[in-house]
């Protein structure tokens, strides 16, 4: 493993580990690193002194810690209520709907639902595009 310090081009720094330097290469290539912040895929690599035994490590300030969580889960209702608000929803019959659509034997359109870990492989593994959605605390605000 090997933990790079990142920066996006608006100037949030972070973090990120890596299996080694080419997964690191191979995932910025195709645009799978982004900014924890801001989503930016306009990622590159900072200078960073190595990990030396002995040293302390302050970690980030609480603050910081807070304000990440924040935007993290700002985000995750966002990408949560986005899909909600555009996609159809197929309830458990998801995996079968998704497989329709990407063989070409259903219309094709944008679908949410549930699925069993089973079945999220066996479609990952035959291609078909799936991910999760951010499961997301219920608004603090919303609470009664």
């Amino acid at each position: 493993m090997i933990r790079y310090a990142l920066k996006c081009e608006h100037d949030h720094p972070f973090e990120a580990w890596f299996g080694s330097s080419g997964d690191y290469d191979d995932q910025a290539a195709r645009g799978l690193v982004e900014c924890p912040f801001c989503g930016s895929h306009g990622v590159s690599k900072q200078i960073m002194a190595p990990a030396v035994a002995g040293t302390k490590s302050r970690g980030m300030d609480p603050a910081d810690v807070a304000r990440v969580q924040t935007l993290m889960l700002q985000a995750a209702r966002e990408v949560r209520s986005h899909v909600e608000a555009n996609f159809d929803y197929v309830g458990d019959t998801f995996a079968r709907e998704a497989r329709a659509i990407h063989e070409g034997a259903a219309e094709k359109r944008e679908i949410y639902g549930e699925a069993t870990p089973q079945e999220v492989r066996a479609l990952k593994a035959d291609g078909v595009p799936c991910a999760a959605l951010p499961a997301v605390p219920p608004d603090p605000a919303k609470i009664n």
